[in-house]
């Protein structure tokens, strides 16, 4: 069955206001990645609210910070709905920031990135049962570890989307709207040097500079970045030595890796296994790896995109797509090579930033593409 967008719209639309008040009340429950407390609070509301709006679940389960929701369809595979609604801002930013709204305009914190984007899935799946459409089994993952790497969550993630035929992940558009087809892969990696102390003034030749180590990797390290395929090497902290006049013994530095092919992360691996130290006196270590595999577009995610842009065209509206720098738990799904189509959240602006907000008209726009998309997966389709 062809999906009436405009008639899914229709019924969203008319359902704005309550829209709006799930978003906001869901922001109104801090949720900092690191205060299990707080996150705990927030899960249970999500647990209930979700069971009252789409029934309870067959299958339910609770790992961790992490809950998932298997709700039955027609067709052979199920499409997960991928989300987090864990944040990066400490608790007690709602005193100095509250939830507001403002014409178009809500904000609050993680409202873009990604609380208002969870509750558009949700209502998504309202729609296609309260217009009469078919859904396909659906697969609600929540996850309350995303924005610092996903560590507890990752193997929930990837045993959710195994057998999927298509994860949709909701974190926020890209420019103008944007969807997000290409994500890069993202390396986290500490370099530790130890060299040997002496004193600076009485005998410097005795020591081997950690320090003097440190900035020649440095600088080799930043030499592997290249910009024509995307390839980003940054050391953003360094520490070493132990007093002004002493040839430092010690130095550390922590690097963050982007890339956008597998080619270039095998290209970067190598060059981090040969990093070798100018003084033989010293010694050089790299601990660490890839928090995040790369996201490759493929021609199964432009086939995603097109039926998006279908529902989008139908509703008046263009829907481009872009590739980010930025990770999400959808670069495990595309990893296990699965269909993804990822930033079908809020559109809006200012993730991980005060002016983080969204567009209060497109929640009902974006949740009618993503239902869309949805039912056309209940005659069994594949990508």
């Amino acid at each position: 069955m062809t999906p009436d967008v405009q008639g899914l719209h229709r019924w969203l639309d008319k359902h704005r206001d309550q829209l709006l008040d799930d978003v906001l009340t869901l922001v109104r429950h801090e949720t900092p990645s690191s205060d299990q407390e707080l996150l705990a609070q927030a899960l249970a509301w999500l647990d209930r609210w979700v069971t009252t709006s789409l029934g309870e679940s067959p299958h339910r389960s609770r790992t961790e910070n992490a809950l998932r929701f298997d709700y039955p369809g027609t067709g052979p595979a199920p499409v997960v709905l991928l989300c987090h609604y864990d944040t990066v801002w400490p608790a007690g930013t709602l005193a100095e920031w509250p939830a507001t709204v403002t014409g178009d305009r809500a904000s609050g914190p993680g409202i873009f990135d990604m609380k208002a984007g969870l509750v558009q899935a949700v209502w998504a799946v309202r729609a296609l049962a309260a217009t009469g459409h078919d859904r396909p089994p659906i697969r609600l993952v929540l996850t309350g570890d995303e924005e610092v790497g996903s560590p507890a969550s990752r193997p929930v993630i990837e045993q959710a989307c195994a057998d999927a035929a298509a994860v949709l992940v909701f974190e926020g558009s890209g420019p103008g709207g944007a969807l997000k087809t290409g994500r890069k892969g993202v390396g986290l990696f500490d370099v530790t040097v130890t060299g040997r102390e002496a004193h600076a003034g009485l005998e410097p030749e005795m020591g081997a500079s950690a320090v003097d180590e440190l900035a020649r990797v440095t600088l080799a390290l930043h030499a592997l970045a290249d910009p024509a395929t995307g390839t980003t090497l940054n050391v953003g902290l360094v520490e070493g030595g132990s007093a002004v006049n002493v040839v430092a013994g010690h130095a550390r530095a922590h690097v963050d890796v982007r890339v956008a092919s597998q080619a270039e992360a095998d290209r970067v691996d190598d060059a981090l296994a040969r990093l070798t130290p100018h003084d033989p006196r010293a010694t050089l270590a790299v601990a660490g790896g890839w928090n995040r595999p790369v996201m490759e577009r493929t021609p199964a995610i432009g086939e995603l995109v097109a039926l998006a842009q279908a529902a989008a065209a139908q509703l008046g509206l263009d829907l481009p797509e872009v590739s980010v720098g930025g990770a999400s738990d959808g670069n495990f799904a595309a990893a296990l090579g699965i269909p993804v189509l990822d930033g079908l959240g809020a559109v809006g602006d200012g993730a991980h930033a005060r002016h983080e907000h969204v567009s209060v008209a497109a929640l009902a726009e974006r949740a009618a593409i993503v239902a869309a998309v949805l039912t056309t997966f209940s005659n069994g389709q594949s990508i």
